[in-house]
């Protein structure tokens, strides 16, 4: 990591310019990510004959198309945890959709953030220490803070962030622009929809109705503004200047927002779009066929910004310069959904899914309150009630399910035929099982500790833990024995400024704004203050607890 070695000036928008881009004589390359929600690959360019998406089909000339990418979890919160920490949400306590949904249907309920172990940091957080300016518009998501994310994660996270706010154009910069317009409770309203409900493909596990069709042409409709959405992000990067220079990722959160999609484990849930347009680098037009899990994208940014991958992330870059082994295999976990326990574990080959349910007593179409607006799952209540499910649609309504599923992915691309049975899959089964419970034993799959204790563990007697507040270390000609301080003072130059918090795992932001929500700057090393008056502010945050509160201080360097 790098720090601020040399001396800031009195405004902040001077400190902010302070970056590896002035350091190096090559420029890094900007990252931009656009992701959307709900979303399986029905895009033109993955050969869907119904979806309108000329801006998308255009990007993936441009770039590579990858076709075996799975996300670690079939629901946005787990999955989103898991792409911004580069670790499975199993691993970090982020599993359950949500935390904030912890019993939420009795009297009192308690209402807690995840705690990830004191290592885990966004992997923005290593891209602001090393230079990059990184900016989240919008959602996060997260599992382990409500909103306001903590403030060492992102330069700017609100629906104004942009990577035009710089005040340095040189500096690179990391920005992620969320589209949430083709998440599941757009599904819900199906007047004016204009995409053809005949030409649509309905999934054999849904009956074949009007309302289902309506359903399903209502999602191509949005994935067609999502498109118009991803045209104007990209002119605008033509406009800046910035195209040549900006690696672009497109991808989903998860699968389609529709039953038997999204919450689970099959394709339908799981597999997702990913674009990748790196020019120079990646040849236009080609396609991909490597498995890759959502855990990936984080440390394949570090990776293609040159960028160390710390050793404990869980995602392996598969592309630049730290490309680690392709993989062989991916998983995904499902848990308690709002308010309904559940547990699902899968293990996806390129040519076979492997399923677990923890669970085998509990029906498929488990309580999920949130569920039960979509208009193809009151269609498949109202056909159950009325005895008119068959095959695999009344499959997927059945009230148990089998202990194990095991799907040829190839013969079988909607996994309706379970083989768990078939004699001639014997080893097929036995190596899934195995790679399962050494993912389990090697990832510490925290799915096996009971909730109450987990929270217990994290907010020890259901009362959310608290960042210390920071101290000034000052290295000044009075005091070179760098003393902690929580007041400011006047020293005389050469001077050298720190702070310090005694927190296990926290990561300090400081700033010398001083209106209300200031811009934070990550700390990463002393500051070299020259002759001046600096009001420095400094607060200290910790993922999963309160933040600390603010330490202020003024300074006076003779």
């Amino acid at each position: 990591m790098n720090s601020l070695t040399t001396s800031i000036s009195l405004s902040l928008a001077a400190a902010m310019t302070l970056s590896l881009s002035g350091q190096q004589s090559q420029k890094r390359p900007n990252i931009l990510w656009i992701s959307t929600e709900d979303m399986s690959p029905h895009l033109g360019c993955y050969g869907d004959p119904v979806a309108r998406t000329p801006n998308i089909d255009r990007l993936a000339s441009q770039g590579v198309r990858y076709t075996n990418v799975f996300t670690t979890a079939a629901i946005s919160a787990p999955s989103r945890a898991g792409i911004i920490t580069g670790m499975y949400q199993t691993s970090i306590g982020c599993m359950h959709m949500r935390t904030t949904s912890y019993r939420r249907s009795v009297d009192n309920p308690i209402q807690f953030t995840a705690v990830p172990p004191h290592y885990v940091k966004a992997f923005t957080e290593y891209m602001r220490a090393a230079g990059y300016y990184c900016t989240n518009n919008v959602k996060t998501d997260y599992q382990f803070a409500k909103d306001p994310v903590p403030a060492s994660i992102w330069d700017e996270c609100s629906r104004k962030a942009h990577y035009k706010n710089r005040s340095d154009k040189n500096q690179p910069f990391f920005a992620v622009f969320n589209w949430t317009g083709t998440h599941e409770s757009q599904n819900w309203n199906l007047k004016g929809v204009k995409t053809d409900p005949k030409k649509v493909m309905v999934p054999p596990y849904y009956p074949d109705t009007d309302t289902v069709r309506l359903n399903i042409a209502k999602m191509y409709d949005n994935i067609a503004r999502l498109d118009s959405v991803v045209g104007a992000i990209l002119s605008e990067l033509e406009r800046e200047g910035e195209a040549d220079n900006t690696v672009v990722f497109f991808w989903g959160d998860h699968g389609d927002g529709l039953p038997r999609a999204k919450r689970w484990l099959y394709d339908s849930g799981l597999r997702i779009p990913l674009i990748i347009k790196w020019p120079g680098k990646l040849k236009p037009g080609t396609v991909d066929d490597r498995l890759i899990s959502s855990i990936d994208f984080g440390p394949t940014v570090l990776s293609i910004t040159g960028i160390p991958v710390p050793a404990h992330m869980q995602g392996v870059p598969f592309l630049g310069n730290q490309r680690g082994p392709e993989r062989q295999e991916v998983y995904a976990a499902r848990d308690r959904v709002d308010e309904s326990y559940d547990m699902i574990r899968s293990v996806r080959t390129k040519k076979y899914l492997y399923i677990r349910n923890y669970y085998p007593n509990e029906p498929f179409p488990i309580w999920v309150p949130y569920l039960s607006n979509m208009p193809i799952y009151r269609e498949m209540l109202r056909l159950d009630a009325e005895g008119k499910l068959s095959g695999p649609q009344k499959s997927w309504f059945a009230y148990s399910r089998s202990p194990e599923e095991l799907y040829d992915v190839n013969a079988d691309p909607y996994q309706i035929n379970n083989l768990i049975n078939d004699p001639a899959l014997k080893d097929v089964l036995d190596d899934l099982r195995k790679k399962h419970e050494i993912w389990t034993r090697e990832t510490g799959d925290m799915g096996h500790m009971n909730e109450s204790e987990m929270i217990e563990m994290m907010w020890p007697g259901g009362k959310q833990p608290v960042t210390d507040v920071p101290y000034f270390i000052v290295n000044a000609p009075e005091d070179r024995s760098s003393k902690n301080y929580r007041t400011g003072g006047t020293f005389s130059s050469p001077m050298t400024l720190s702070f310090y918090c005694p927190t296990h795992g926290a990561s300090m932001v400081y700033t010398l704004e001083e209106k209300n929500n200031p811009r934070w700057l990550l700390y990463t090393g002393p500051l070299h203050l020259r002759p001046g008056t600096y009001n420095i502010r400094v607060k200290a945050v910790r993922y999963g607890y309160r933040d600390s509160e603010e330490l202020k201080g003024t300074f006076m360097i003779k």
